[in-house]
């Protein structure tokens, strides 16, 4: 049975700890998913017609680099499906940017999420936030992404999750022998527990208005990589995780600063600029700030423990130059 015209979103997300060493298997992430959202509108169609807000142009299924993402997606769904999709027109808005200048809260995993999501509700087929992830993971490793899948995981669940990674070099060669099905039914090794601070303390999340490192300069960072920096970075972040759900305030700063301290020791070009700024203007509050994600430009997060402190971070970072995104209330219940 399909629908008549259907609305969905997907929101974005924002590494609390764990970047850069989730991308090895085994370690775990902490993300926060941030409820800034894109949308996709499928409705019944004389053909198929697909449109994003990124192009000034629609298309069909007639191959596409632009559209790439979105088609494979609709392959991935058509193959779970199993059965023909009636033809249709799916519009996606919501660039997740400002003034051309991106957020750094997106990914492509949020187009494929949205993808999959706007097909299951046009056919009235359930998902679960499970399937959505081994199918947006599907998908992507089909197209040869090589990251962690960890924003899928974020984005799927809609909520502050403990990631822990799976081998995705193995799942990609299973991809080449296995049909979806078996993929679907397969354990792939990896974990997604949602979590729920409980913990006084207001999330805020600081836009630098600059664009994060290059992909080179990520490769660099990538390849500064040691065992033993991921077996701190481990430690680091289950105890951030354990600080988040016990409510241990001073556990969740020392955690969160050894897994920054962490990240420096990795690569100086991840604390540049107004990136920089932001984690400085912790200083002599009862906060503690980091980067997010690959680093250099885009987000970077805090975690205040006092209205007050909330109050001047925010005014310290306007005088920098680095805009309140989001923010949001924890509280110790």
């Amino acid at each position: 049975m399909t629908a008549k015209k259907i609305t969905v979103h997907t929101g974005g997300k924002l590494y609390l700890a764990g970047e850069y060493s989730i991308l090895t298997p085994g370690q775990t992430a902490l993300i926060q998913h941030i409820p800034i959202y894109m949308t996709a509108a499928v409705e019944r169609s004389d053909e198929i017609i697909l449109s994003s807000d990124m192009f000034d142009y629609t298309v069909g299924l007639e191959p596409d680099a632009n559209y790439s993402l979105i088609q494979e997606s609709i392959a991935t769904f058509q193959a779970f499906y199993g059965k023909q999709l009636p033809p249709f027109s799916l519009t996606i808005t919501g660039k997740l940017e400002r003034d051309g200048l991106k957020f750094g809260i997106g990914s492509s995993g949020s187009v494929t999420v949205l993808t999959l999501k706007a097909l299951a509700a046009f056919v009235a087929l359930p998902l679960t936030s499970d399937e959505l992830f081994k199918l947006a993971s599907y998908t992507l490793l089909k197209l040869g992404d090589n990251g962690s899948m960890g924003d899928i995981a974020c984005i799927a669940y809609e909520d502050l999750v403990a990631y822990t990674s799976f081998n995705r070099e193995k799942i990609a060669e299973q991809i080449t022998q296995k049909p979806l099905s078996e993929l679907m039914a397969m354990d792939w090794g990896y974990t997604i527990e949602r979590l729920a601070p409980h913990i006084q303390a207001d999330f805020l999340v600081g836009w630098t208005r600059q664009p994060a490192i290059s992909k080179d300069m990520i490769n660099q960072v990538k390849a500064a990589i040691t065992s033993d920096y991921l077996v701190e970075t481990q430690v680091a972040v289950l105890q951030a995780k354990e600080a988040l759900l016990s409510g241990d305030k001073e556990q969740l700063k020392s955690a969160l600063q050894i897994v920054s301290d962490l990240l420096v020791s990795l690569s100086s070009a991840i604390y540049i600029d107004n990136l920089k700024r932001l984690k400085e203007a912790e200083e002599g509050l009862d906060i503690i700030a980091k980067s997010s994600g690959s680093g250099g430009g885009d987000c970077g997060i805090a975690i205040s423990f006092s209205q007050s402190a909330s109050t001047e971070l925010i005014n310290r970072w306007a005088d920098a130059g680095i805009e309140l995104l989001y923010q949001e209330r924890w509280e110790n219940d």
